[in-house]
C-alpha cells in the first residue's frame, strides 16, 4: 500500500483524495488547517439562509467533470442566470459581458459606436488597459473596466496588470442570448447544504486531520512534520500556496483578499428575475453583490445578500502579473517527482474554479496511474 499526503481540504484537496481512493492501492492522509472541509465552498447558514463565501455555482465545458460531480453531489442546471453591472454616470444597469443591445440605451451611444469602428485590436496589447481599449474603446473601458479592475486588484493603474487573457467572460462585447456562459454547463447542487456532502463522500476512507497544521516541510524528500512526528510519503498533493512548502525562499507570493458581508433584507427577493450577480464599476468600495436564493432556491420571506469588498484580508486571488507568476514558477520548479501542486492556490492561477480543481485532480491521478510523477500544473481549460 502506497502512502499519499494531501495538503488542504478545499475542493482541489478533496477531489484529489477521492481520485486516489478510486484508483485503489493508496493510504491517503488529508491535512486541513480549518476545523471543516470545503474551505470557501462550504455551505454555512446565516439568518436561516444557506450561503458560501462568494458565489459558488458550478460551470464547466467538460461533460465528464460535470457527470462526475453530479454522480456524487446531484446537480440541477442553472440556465438563465445573468450578470448586471451598475454604471453610475448613466444611472443604469447593463449586462456583463458588455452587450451590443445595451449600447443603444447608453446616452453616449453615438460616440461609443464611433470608437468601436476605430478600435486598434489587442495584438499589441501590453497590459489590461491596452487590452480593453483595443477591444471596446476608451468610453466602454471607462464605464465598465477601469475603476472596477483597479479596486478588484487594489491598484492605482491598470497598466500594472500585464496578463489579461483571463479578463473577459468569454468575449469583450457579446451579441445574442444574454445568459452568462452560453457554452458551459451551469449548475448548483440540489442539497440545501450545497457541496458539503461531496466533501464527506470524497474523503471517506482517508485519514482526515482537521484543525491541523504542518509544522515543517522537507519537500525534496516528500517529508513533513505533523504534531512533532516526522512522516514521509510516496506522493504529496498540495493545494496550498507553493511558497509555504519552501519557507518563502523566493519571497512570499502576493494575493488579494476579501472582506465579506452578509445582509438579510425583509423581502422575498431583491434582484430582478434571472439576475444572480450585481457588479459595481464605480467609486464604491464593493465589487459585487450576490443574492444567494438565486442559486440555492431557498424558500423564505427574507433574502440574503453577500457583499464583497477587496482587501488584504485573506489570500483568495493570485495576482495576474508576470512577476508574481514567474515567482510561483520558481517554486513549482523546486518540486520533485511525486509532488503535485493543484487548485487555485497550488497552481497560482486566478482563473481556476471548481471544475478546474476536479479536472486537475483527475489529471494528477491519471499521471500517477500511468507511472509518471513529474510535477504538472494544469491550468484552467476554457476561461
Amino acid at each position: 500500500m502506497k502512502t499519499a499526503l494531501v495538503i488542504g481540504g478545499g475542493f482541489a484537496g478533496c477531489a484529489s483524495v477521492h481520485q486516489l481512493l478510486l484508483m485503489g492501492g493508496w493510504d491517503v492522509t488529508l491535512v486541513e488547517a480549518l476545523p471543516y472541509l470545503g474551505a470557501g465552498v462550504r455551505t454555512n447558514w446565516y439568518g436561516g439562509h444557506p450561503y458560501t463565501f462568494g458565489p459558488r455555482h458550478f460551470l464547466t465545458q467538460n461533460e465528464a467533470v460535470y457527470n462526475y460531480l453530479d454522480e456524487h453531489c446531484p446537480l440541477r442546471r442553472c440556465l438563465d442566470h445573468e450578470f448586471w453591472t451598475y454604471i453610475e454616470p448613466d444611472n443604469a444597469f447593463y449586462g456583463f459581458p458588455i452587450h451590443r443591445d445595451d449600447i443603444a440605451k447608453m446616452p453616449d451611444r453615438d460616440a461609443i459606436e464611433q470608437e468601436l469602428k476605430q478600435v486598434a485590436g489587442v495584438e499589441n496589447a501590453k497590459n489590461l488597459e491596452d487590452y480593453w481599449i483595443g477591444s471596446v474603446g476608451p468610453i466602454l473601458y471607462g464605464k465598465f473596466i477601469e475603476k472596477y479592475s483597479k479596486k478588484m486588484w487594489l491598484l492605482d493603474d491598470n497598466k500594472k496588470i500585464d496578463t489579461f487573457t483571463w479578463s473577459p467572460k468569454g468575449v469583450a462585447i457579446k451579441q445574442g442570448t444574454r445568459a452568462a456562459w452560453d457554452t458551459a454547463l451551469s449548475a448548483y447542487p440540489h442539497a440545501p447544504d450545497g457541496y458539503n456532502q461531496y466533501f464527506d463522500i470524497a474523503t471517506a476512507g482517508a485519514k482526515v486531520l482537521l484543525g491541523t497544521r504542518i509544522e515543517r516541510y522537507d519537500i525534496p524528500n516528500r517529508t513533513v512534520w505533523i504534531k512533532g512526528e516526522r512522516l514521509t510519503f510516496d506522493l504529496i498533493v498540495s493545494t496550498i500556496s507553493p511558497d509555504q512548502l519552501f519557507e518563502n525562499c523566493y519571497e512570499e507570493l502576493p494575493y488579494i483578499g476579501r472582506d465579506f458581508h452578509k445582509i438579510v433584507f425583509p423581502t422575498e427577493h431583491v434582484f430582478p428575475d434571472h439576475v444572480y450577480f450585481l457588479y459595481y464599476a464605480n467609486d464604491e468600495r464593493h465589487t459585487r453583490l450576490v443574492e444567494y436564493k438565486k442559486f440555492t432556491l431557498h424558500k423564505s420571506p427574507t433574502t440574503l445578500i453577500g457583499m464583497e469588498i477587496p482587501s488584504m484580508n485573506g489570500k483568495y486571488y493570485p495576482l495576474p502579473m508576470k512577476w508574481a507568476i514567474a515567482r510561483a514558477h520558481q517554486y513549482h520548479q523546486e518540486m520533485p517527482p511525486g509532488v503535485f501542486s493543484l487548485g487555485r492556490h497550488g497552481s497560482y492561477q486566478y482563473a481556476i474554479d471548481i471544475d478546474d480543481c476536479i479536472e486537475q485532480a483527475m489529471a494528477m491521478a491519471e499521471q500517477v496511474k500511468g507511472g509518471g510523477q513529474e510535477h504538472p500544473v494544469p491550468g484552467a481549460k476554457w476561461r
